[in-house]
């Protein structure tokens, strides 16, 4: 009788436990993007995103003096290099409707397209693409 209480009480246990666990998760939910931006649509917006900030990132090293500082686009993947500060890679994710960054100072970010600013946003935190780089950038390099 004294094991069937304890394999209760920690079934009851287990399973408040997962309870918590769903009712606590900040996770986004989850999205078809295909019915939310179409292919076409998705490329155009991430493309323009995309070739605006090579020719910012490509002006910002006119001037400014960086060490090992180079901006490379190829393949659909932009890749920003500042020497002994880290790497920052961009590129877009077609299945996801997203714009994916790598990122040296905060790591690893999906960006969707905001219809409402026009602009991409990480939903977690709800930062712009370009506002990010940007604060990263001004922290890196003043």
């Amino acid at each position: 009788f004294r094991s069937c209480n304890e394999n209760f009480a920690y079934r009851s246990a287990v399973h408040r436990s997962l309870s918590s666990l769903s009712e606590e998760s900040s996770a986004p939910e989850a999205r078809d993007y295909r019915s939310i931006l179409q292919e076409d649509e998705y490329h155009r917006l991430a493309n323009s995103t995309i070739h605006n900030l090579v020719e910012k990132l490509e002006e910002y090293g006119d001037s400014v003096e960086i060490d090992g500082f180079d901006v490379d686009y190829g393949n659909e993947v932009l890749t920003l290099k500042l020497g002994i500060s880290g790497t920052y890679v961009i590129n877009k994710q077609t299945p996801n409707r997203q714009i994916w960054l790598s990122s040296p100072v905060s790591g690893p970010s999906r960006f969707d397209w905001d219809q409402a600013t026009q602009s991409w946003v990480y939903r977690r935190t709800k930062q712009k693409l370009v506002e990010l780089l940007e604060t990263e950038l001004e922290k890196l390099f003043g």
